[in-house]
């Protein structure tokens, strides 16, 4: 799956590990809402691309790219839950043992002091240095890959997830008011609801509880302000996704003023289903600036949007279903 389709060149960007790996997930989603095997189909030859030609052999480990000499944590660990929704579609043992090769280089490749480094090197896997940008240090955003072990529910998984967990619940606070420039924060908005999605494995305890309270409400605000001037589409797919979820797990109860407007924000970022290009029908815009859209449909957006406007639709007709591994 290419990272993005660029509207007015007419062109795709790069093959990317990562975005393969969501677009599995996203896949076997539609399979499990629609019921057609091309669906199915779809997923299961890009799960066998991520495990017979994405995987770096020599190195145990998934790269960014293909031919990449650098690894990402987070990439890796959405790549491994992809592996694991292709798995529990299929029963495909090949998707379970490369997803658990992928949650031991989650595990042992990028451990550091007390972190997880977000990036190393290949072959070599050593550490780079960190920089200012939320993706080259470690921060919250990381415990959505750290889903990933609870999903492969190896040996030792929980307690990796733990330490993540309470690393995050650390430094949450920080980590939205370490970016003064107003259009990068947006950018952070949405790597911070990574940090509330990784959050719902354990809502039901007071401090996370609270964690995801206080987090939704800030970063809601915060997308609020920022939209007129930029917006990302994915940002209120996330908060809606949250919101919903976690108040159908009783952590909290729904605003419904607030996920109707999400869901209205992010409806205005999808395509007509007649759309001239067949690239972009029904797929999502990246984001925008001021009133024009940007020239990017992006498979993350849409993968987002699409599963968060389904579960604003089940919760309106009273038709809830949602299991938490289905979570894109």
């Amino acid at each position: 799956m290419a990272r993005f389709y660029r509207s007015d060149s007419k062109t795709n960007a790069a093959v990317s590990n990562e975005i393969t790996g969501y677009a599995v997930s996203a896949l076997v989603s539609l399979h499990s809402l629609m019921s057609e095997s091309a669906y199915l189909d779809a997923a299961t030859r890009a799960a066998r691309y991520l495990c017979r030609h994405a995987w770096d052999q020599a190195g145990s480990t998934f790269p960014f790219e293909p031919g990449s000499d650098r690894a990402y944590f987070f990439d890796t660990g959405i790549i491994v839950r992809g592996l694991m929704a292709a798995w529990r579609a299929t029963g495909d043992d090949e998707f379970l043992a490369r997803a658990r090769e992928g949650a031991l280089s989650l595990a042992f490749d990028f451990m550091g002091e007390g972190v997880f480094h977000p990036i190393v090197s290949l072959p070599e896997k050593q550490p780079l240095d960190y920089e200012p940008r939320w993706s080259r240090k470690p921060g919250c955003y990381q415990l959505k890959s750290a889903l990933a072990w609870r999903d492969t529910a190896e040996e030792g998984g929980e307690k990796l997830y733990e330490s993540v967990l309470a690393y995050s619940l650390a430094t949450h606070e920080s980590f939205l008011a370490a970016e003064p420039d107003r259009e990068k924060l947006m950018d952070r908005l949405h790597s911070y609801c990574y940090f509330l999605e990784g959050l719902l494995p354990v809502a039901e305890r007071d401090e996370v509880r609270e964690a995801l309270a206080s987090g939704l409400a800030r970063a809601a605000a915060l997308h609020r302000e920022i939209a007129p001037v930029f917006e990302r589409s994915d940002v209120p797919a996330q908060l809606l996704r949250v919101r919903l979820i976690a108040s159908h797990f009783g952590a909290f109860e729904l605003d419904e003023k607030a996920a109707c407007e999400e869901a209205s924000r992010v409806s205005s970022f999808q395509a007509a289903g007649d759309h001239p290009d067949v690239r972009l029908r029904g797929g999502f815009g990246f984001g925008r600036k001021g009133s024009e859209p940007l020239p990017f449909s992006n498979p993350v957006s849409t993968a987002f949007g699409m599963q968060a406007l389904e579960l604003w639709r089940q919760h309106q007709e009273g038709r809830w279903s949602f299991e938490l591994q289905q979570l894109i």
